[in-house]
């Protein structure tokens, strides 16, 4: 059970590690916040889960407290900063902007 808990938890390290990775390479603010965004939960879930046979009943449930927490509220943390960056910035590689009109009609009606 220890081998296993020990690839669960490394695996978790190495997705959190490409998640690093593609944070540094991609070249938009979209494709960072996709990268991490979508890998940190990920990554914290599979080493949680290998902690967890570490650990015992007691850390595996605070494990998955955590794990809970975060895969609640990270995507919301993600779109609201997604939301931001494409307010403030002039978004020149986006070929149609879906978004625009909605916040045309959201500022006229307020």
């Amino acid at each position: 059970m220890s081998i296993v808990a020990d690839i669960l938890m490394l695996g978790g390290g190495l997705i959190a590690i490409l998640a690093g990775v593609g944070v540094l390479r991609f070249s938009t603010s979209y494709a960072r916040f996709h990268a991490a965004g979508k890998a940190s939960p990920v990554a914290f879930v599979v080493a949680a889960i290998g902690a967890g046979m570490h650990l015992g009943a007691v850390g595996a449930g605070y494990l998955l407290v955590a794990a809970a927490a975060m895969v609640l509220t990270l995507p919301v943390g993600v779109h609201l900063l997604f939301r931001a960056v494409h307010r403030t910035s002039t978004n020149t590689h986006l070929v149609t902007d879906d978004l625009a009109p909605a916040e045309a009609a959201e500022r006229s009606t307020s």
